[in-house]
């Protein structure tokens, strides 16, 4: 569904992509499951992992919220992941790891694998435009990830940057002034309707790519674009299809 922003410039004036990173650009919940499951294999402990995974993300929102809320001061995706892996510990009777291999566990979401469109797509897209992470993860997360999953951004923009957790205006205006850009030479690229629903309310392009098991096989949300986005794919290498030619 190919748009024309106000500007009347139209698709052909984007000159940067911009990509939500967990989810859309690399498949955190099937990572983190076997991380978690190689751990247990290798010292010898029995858990649900696949739970123990979807609990650690369902901390998430709540983490950032309080940190957008000034509940509390700043605190990176590291810092509110091993909180939540702290407490998951003792919630799931995991007991005597020592601080080495808790911060190894941690480092679980360091180590994320792409989905298999994801480096071919972005390689292409690259050939046309400037490409860069969007991400709440944490620099030192999104560099680790993008060696662990051979990403080639062009640049890594994170929430620390601006020290401020998407959907927060500061993220949107951050990263359309990070590369000195217009909002409608930005194209924000996510698997996730609200964040393009964000993304378009300050005036940048967006595209939906669509990842159904994102959540796995019982995932209840962005199953499908949700509006008339100006890109609809159903993988990164459909988008670059659509983007390149």
């Amino acid at each position: 569904m190919d748009g024309t922003n106000k500007g009347g410039s139209g698709l052909a004036g984007v000159k940067a992509l911009v990509f939500d990173v967990f989810g859309t650009v690399v498949d955190w919940r099937t990572s983190v499951i076997g991380d978690l499951t190689a751990f247990g294999q290798q010292k010898g402990i029995e858990a649900d992992w696949a739970a123990f995974a979807d609990a650690w993300r369902a901390g998430y929102a709540p983490g950032m919220d309080r940190v957008r809320k000034g509940e509390r001061p700043w605190a990176n995706i590291d810092v509110l992941h091993r909180e939540r892996l702290d407490a998951l510990l003792d919630q799931f009777g995991i007991e005597n790891l020592s601080e080495a291999e808790k911060r190894h566990l941690n480092l679980a979401w360091h180590r994320l694998s792409g989905w298999p469109d994801t480096v071919p797509g972005l390689t292409r897209l690259k050939q046309r435009y400037i490409i860069s992470t969007f991400s709440n993860g944490s620099v030192p997360c999104l560099v680790d990830t993008a060696k662990h999953a051979g990403l080639p951004w062009d640049a890594v923009f994170s929430a620390d940057i601006v020290r401020h957790f998407k959907p927060d205006p500061e993220t949107y205006l951050g990263v359309i002034a990070f590369f000195g850009l217009q909002p409608h030479e930005v194209m924000l690229v996510a698997a996730h309707n609200y964040d393009l629903r964000h993304g378009r309310a300050y005036g940048m392009r967006t595209a939906y790519v669509n990842r159904p098991t994102e959540y796995g096989p019982r995932q209840s949300k962005d199953l499908a674009a949700e509006s008339d986005w100006d890109v609809v794919a159903g993988s990164m290498t459909e988008l670059a299809d659509r983007l390149c030619g």
